[in-house]
């Protein structure tokens, strides 16, 4: 496993538990927006002023499982993100060494992978899914900035529907490339699912695309208008941050 960096300590990313964030390295899109463009392109971002910034902490494997071992009892679960983890085929294995220790297993993801997906499940390797839903189907190469399999996309979409696991669906909303009419199109793609979470994206830092750097997002009240169309299609749905 190519590992990015570590957070200690997270409250926020696992519900309801104490948790630590995993980066893992690489990622197969390319978004606009993304505020970790040292996983996605680490010549970019790489430099160790950056990596203060963003809190990182690269470790070893062995580092890192040390570390895991010894929070044990302290920490409660792991949230496994990037870039894109399951880009790495040691993912599983991975994960069971995480599981040996006895933490519970939340992972980000931006449903390119199914099948990986779904053998995680099966193999009961994973406790909570998050999965980033970047905009409509038909609009999704725009905003990743790469072209998209939307078939693997909406495969991920069903299986965690039907994983019997807790999930949540994350949208991050830029102006310029999501508007409020694409939210009806992606309520369609998620109908039904437990939980829908809308944020704010992040200017104020560097970011894949440079070009949206320092650019305002929406207002709280438009974001309070999409949530509104979001409700319609799921159980909860609700703007984050």
């Amino acid at each position: 496993m190519i590992i990015g960096g570590l957070e200690k300590l997270t409250l926020l990313d696992y519900p309801d538990h104490l948790a630590a964030i995993i980066f893992t390295q690489g990622c197969n899109f390319r978004c606009h927006f993304c505020y970790n463009p040292r996983l996605v392109l680490p010549p970019k971002g790489g430099d160790e002023k950056n990596k203060k910034e963003k809190g990182f902490s690269p470790l070893s494997n062995k580092n890192l499982f040390l570390f895991l071992t010894e929070r044990f009892g302290r920490l409660e679960g792991v949230v496994i993100t990037g870039g894109e983890p399951t880009l790495h085929p040691d993912l599983p294995s991975f994960i069971k060494r995480i599981k040996t220790i006895g933490y519970l297993v939340k992972l980000d993801t931006n449903g390119t992978n199914p099948k990986m997906l779904a053998g995680l499940i099966h193999d009961k390797l994973i406790d909570y899914i998050a999965m980033d839903l970047k905009a409509p189907l038909a609009k999704y190469a725009v905003v990743v900035g790469v072209p998209a399999d939307c078939k693997n996309i909406a495969k991920s979409v069903n299986i965690i529907r039907r994983s019997g696991l807790p999930y949540e669906f994350r949208t991050t909303v830029v102006p310029g490339l999501l508007g409020k009419d694409d939210f009806e199109a992606m309520g369609q793609t998620i109908k039904g699912a437990q939980k829908w979470y809308l944020q704010n994206f992040k200017s104020d830092t560097g970011l894949v695309d440079d070009n949206f750097e320092r650019q305002p997002g929406y207002t709280a009240k438009e974001m309070a208008e999409f949530a509104a169309i979001g409700k319609k299609y799921v159980d909860f749905c609700e703007v984050r941050g």
